[in-house]
């Protein structure tokens, strides 16, 4: 069975980039106090702790998005203006998410719904749609890239995020929605959105020069889920993977036997897999053509703070630098 591609060439990928937004101390001894001072004292503390405790309440336009990568975007986006909350959890798998009774609370209670779109959360239709909730879709400016093949051949790939350069497009339509929402606010969701975008577009210039010298007959992308067309679009990479979606997550022979013949064709470095999936099937694929394993890259989730990913930026520079890494042969093998 022949592996699922999708090509792009540098040149393209170089123009495809959209512009930036400008813009010894003594030690005293003192007497015991008094039964009456220790109880005026610890009442004074139980008041203190009890004001303390009952934090004052937060009246901001509360904003529900769907997976945390789209909650720290929007973060970015909004500042202090807005309370964003995610409703899966770091670490979840998106596609196929069922949503919990905390999970309806939480979009109930919201002023606005974030979704991708693009097909990525299969439960999300059914589950807003039991709820009066206003939402956007953050990907409706995307340039879409179908899936090549299997069952979910011509569907566009819905991991747009993965690139810079639709990241951007991205963040104009949080900015967009959140003015509709918070119109006294709407100046600095503008400055905001503009700084973010700067720095995400820092992250595409950098893999573009990254992978300046790599050889055409290398520029591929090999992983698990198909999870990166548009970072292989705007890198100017080939692109195999596994299978398209992580909805399937089990390797058959067939797509094992076709990722193998694409590494031996195309002369591949180093091969990856994602965070949330076992690598267990591409190890097959390193131990029969001699490719290194270059390492886990981060798609679907953030990691918690302190983890290797706790932002989008975090998220976005390791897969570019792991693969960069992987693919010059800069990096060991992992």
């Amino acid at each position: 069975m022949p592996v699922p591609l999708s090509t792009a060439t540098a040149p393209d990928a170089s123009d495809r980039a959209t512009p930036r937004r400008r813009r010894s101390a003594r030690r005293r001894f003192r007497r015991p106090p008094s039964l009456g001072a220790l109880a005026t004292v610890l009442a004074a503390s139980v008041a203190l702790s009890g004001c303390e405790a009952a934090a004052p309440p937060d009246d901001r336009p509360v904003v529900a998005t769907t997976f945390t990568v789209l909650a720290d975007m929007a973060r970015n986006v909004a500042g202090d203006h807005l309370r964003i909350e995610s409703i899966t959890k770091v670490g979840a798998e998106i596609h196929g998410y069922e949503p919990t009774p905390g999970d309806v609370r939480v979009t109930a209670n919201a002023d606005l719904v974030l979704d991708n779109g693009l097909g990525l959360e299969a439960w999300f239709e059914r589950f807003v749609g039991e709820l009066d909730v206003p939402h956007a879709v953050v990907s409706d400016d995307v340039d879409p890239i179908p899936i090549a093949s299997d069952a979910y051949a011509g569907r566009p790939n819905p991991h747009a995020w993965m690139s810079p350069v639709e990241a951007q497009r991205y963040v104009a339509s949080m900015v967009d929605a959140f003015s509709d929402l918070d119109p006294a606010n709407a100046a600095d969701f503008r400055a905001n959105g503009d700084a973010y975008s700067d720095e995400i577009a820092d992250v595409h210039d950098e893999l573009v020069a990254g992978l300046a010298t790599l050889p055409a007959t290398q520029r591929a992308l090999v992983t698990c889920e198909g999870a990166f067309s548009y970072l292989a679009r705007d890198g100017g990479l080939e692109e195999a993977y596994l299978w398209p979606v992580n909805a399937e997550q089990q390797a058959t022979p067939g797509q094992i036997a076709g990722a193998i013949d694409f590494v031996e064709r195309n002369d591949v470095a180093a091969v990856f897999c994602e965070s949330t999936v076992s690598d267990s099937a591409m190890r097959q694929v390193v131990g029969a053509t001699g490719a290194r394993f270059g390492g886990v890259l981060y798609v679907d989730s953030l990691s918690l703070p302190g983890g290797p990913v706790p932002t989008y930026l975090d998220l976005l520079r390791h897969d570019v630098r792991t693969i960069v890494s992987g693919l010059t042969g800069s990096g060991a093998d992992r």
